[in-house]
């Protein structure tokens, strides 16, 4: 009885892995303190069109950062989460990115796009950028991201859908920082 009740609040927390090489338990904080946050570093990667696409365009709006791949399971179920908050709130100054990290390219990721009508902007990331976030230690790793560009909470793994909601609410609540563009560029100034 006390294993069962065990697994049942492990299955209602969301704690169920990500896709990863190591065993790492996934993790979820609550979102930080306003000035325990730091700026989340900036990236330059190509979208699906070839366009550019830096994470610093995104300044004045609360953005959900995905890390995800095709082949990976908990990223499959997140992401129709993810297009439901996207389609909710993008007129509140809200926004989900999607960065894949997918080794073979757009080949398989525009396909998979499609079939699972993704609604927001994805882009290929790399090495680099993974490194800039602290490593990639499972996907999904989600950030989510104040409108001041700074990280106010992360999720590795399969989190609870209920968390993104709530986190997402909780910084589109807060008022937009007239001073936003006062805030040094990602990458410059101090942590």
């Amino acid at each position: 009885m006390r294993l069962s009740a065990t697994v049942a609040m492990v299955l209602a927390g969301g704690l169920i892995p990500g896709c990863s090489s190591s065993h790492r338990a996934p993790e979820s904080s609550s979102a930080k303190a306003d000035h325990d946050r730091k700026l989340a570093p900036d990236f330059k990667l190509k979208d699906a069109d070839g366009k550019e696409v830096r994470l610093s365009d995104y300044r004045g709006k609360v953005v959900l950062l995905d890390f995800w791949a095709t082949w990976c399971g908990p990223c499959r179920i997140e992401i129709p989460w993810f297009a439901e908050l996207e389609r909710k709130s993008k007129n509140r100054g809200f926004a989900v990115l999607g960065v894949s990290m997918d080794d073979e390219g757009w080949k398989v990721v525009k396909p998979f796009i499609a079939n699972m009508k993704m609604n927001y902007r994805v882009v290929l990331g790399d090495d680099q950028t993974a490194h800039d976030f602290g490593g990639l230690d499972a996907l999904p790793t989600t950030f989510l991201i104040d409108r001041q560009g700074r990280i106010a909470d992360v999720h590795v793994g399969l989190a609870n859908r209920k968390d993104f909601e709530d986190g997402v609410e909780q910084l589109l609540r807060l008022p937009a920082n007239p001073s936003v563009s006062a805030l040094p560029a990602a990458g410059k100034g101090t942590s």
